[in-house]
């Protein structure tokens, strides 16, 4: 993860001392250069730094008698903690070491030694790029804890190309994942390159797309902005998903007033440039808002309209949000059958449209399809919704035979699918309310590690798409 983050924050480096005025935190993230003063670095790892008050200091960088010292005291506690069987202690003597590196950066940026710990250039054979890998990991001193899962599972994403030209879904989840799961520090660092990417026009497609950025925002909560960059962008599709997912976020901090607004935008903006493909999610935003007859009259005339033209040209028949919106509003018939067309192409809709049609019911029917559904992955996954849905409708014995169908899954694919035990994971969540589900997780993640280099590229945005549903409750990154 951190040397996909140094790719990430190249871009953002500078040459010059200024470097030194960069905080910690982006050092943190930073991967590592060649030295550019092997002199210095060997004077200091050798313990020859000049006392303070004593010879004379080159006044061009800072005081280095202090930071000398302060960086051999480093060494000396990281060499310590390599001499300790005790876990507890080898933490608690990395973390002082890395106190004493930052107040070295802090106190002393105009130094020479603080400039090659900021941009984690080697001081000497002392690999601080290395040592703050090792800083990161110690989340996993708890290996059941979430944070380690986050970290296990950020150390498996693709690095991202720089300069920065897309916005990766994958790591923008990890930086939601992080705020949603207690390091909103960790989630600053992963988020702001894109966000300055966007600004500087460098993550967008040709119809000026923000590609996620804005989504992922409202997510950490950083509403105002995310607006901002929303409605500099005139592409139908994103406008619109971008204002959806907005007024979902308000909705679930609880802000009827914001979601009620941006219902209302997203409709508007919807009608004033002929965006007819997108009214499905507008549906979805008028009904979440409340206006449930708007939601029921924009969606039924989107269907007459949608199949008109489809009879007409024969191309594509309708956009997979109208399937769910369908769910939403309570056409099961009418849900499944636009489910039918549009799954090929989108199978993340058959979880999404038969989750939301158990909780309203229609449990049979439900079971019924994704018995059918041919990817193993993905029947998975409805099976999980369906747990929850039983769960949340006071049904134990139907959510005890799902569990039943989602385990005998798990156990045919023999622990080689990383994707399916994560879902068991959430379901186990659901059904039990306990933390056994990070037991499921956990093999969830060891799987990922052992798969293949294609399984491994794409199982990330999956497994933090579980992870944040599991802990917040809530289908963030679905």
């Amino acid at each position: 993860m951190a040397s996909a983050l140094s790719r990430l924050l190249a871009a953002l480096r500078t040459a010059t001392v200024a470097a030194a005025l960069i905080l910690p935190a982006a050092a943190a993230v930073a991967g590592p250069v060649p030295a550019q003063d092997a002199a210095t670095a060997e004077a200091v790892t050798a313990g020859t730094a000049t006392e303070e008050g004593g010879g004379a200091d080159n006044p061009t960088a800072g005081t280095p008698g202090p930071a000398n010292r302060m960086f051999v005291q480093a060494l000396q506690l990281i060499r310590q903690a390599d001499n300790t069987f005790d876990v507890a202690e080898e933490s608690r003597l990395l973390k002082e070491a890395d106190k004493l590196f930052n107040e070295i950066v802090t106190k002393y940026p105009d130094s020479s030694l603080a400039v090659q710990l900021v941009t984690n250039q080697f001081v000497g054979d002392f690999d601080f790029y290395e040592f703050r890998s090792r800083i990161r990991a110690l989340v996993c001193n708890d290996a059941l804890g979430s944070l380690c899962f986050l970290h296990r599972i950020g150390e498996m994403l693709p690095p991202v190309e720089t300069p920065i030209n897309a916005a990766r879904w994958d790591w923008l989840s990890l930086a939601v994942a992080y705020q949603q799961l207690g390091d909103p520090g960790r989630a600053k660092e992963i988020m702001a390159p894109f966000v300055s990417a966007v600004r500087r026009g460098g993550v967008a497609d040709s119809s000026g797309q923000d590609l996620f950025v804005a989504r992922a925002l409202s997510l950490m909560g950083q509403t105002p902005l995310a607006l901002d960059i929303t409605r500099q962008i005139n592409d139908c599709s994103t406008r619109i998903y971008n204002l959806a997912d907005i007024a979902k976020a308000a909705s679930w901090r609880g802000d009827a007033a914001l979601t009620n607004a941006l219902a209302d935008e997203a409709k508007s903006y919807a009608s004033s440039h002929n965006c007819a493909w997108e009214l499905g999610l507008v549906a979805q935003s008028l009904l979440r808002a409340g206006k449930e007859a708007q939601a029921r009259t924009l969606f039924l005339n989107t269907v007459e309209t949608q199949f008109s033209k489809f009879k007409e040209t024969l191309g594509d028949c309708c956009p997979p949000e109208l399937a769910v919106a369908a769910a939403d509003i309570g056409e099961p018939k009418l849900a499944l059958g636009l489910l039918s067309t549009v799954q090929d192409e989108n199978p993340w809709t058959i979880p999404a449209v038969l989750g939301r049609l158990a909780k309203r019911g229609e449990t049979g029917m439900a079971v019924a399809y994704a018995e059918q559904v041919a990817d193993i992955d993905t029947r998975g996954e409805a099976f999980a919704e369906l747990v929850e849905a039983a769960m949340k409708r006071g049904e134990p014995a139907a959510a005890n035979d799902l569990m039943n169908r989602l385990n005998k899954l798990v156990d045919d694919a023999a622990g080689r699918r990383p994707g399916l035990l994560a879902q068991r994971a959430k379901a186990e969540k659901a059904f039990y309310n306990d933390d056994r589900w990070r037991r499921s997780f956990q093999l969830a993640i060891n799987a990922a590690e052992k798969a293949s280099n294609f399984v491994r590229r794409d199982i990330g945005a999956p497994l933090l798409a579980a992870l944040v549903r599991i802990e917040t409750g809530l289908p963030m990154l679905d």
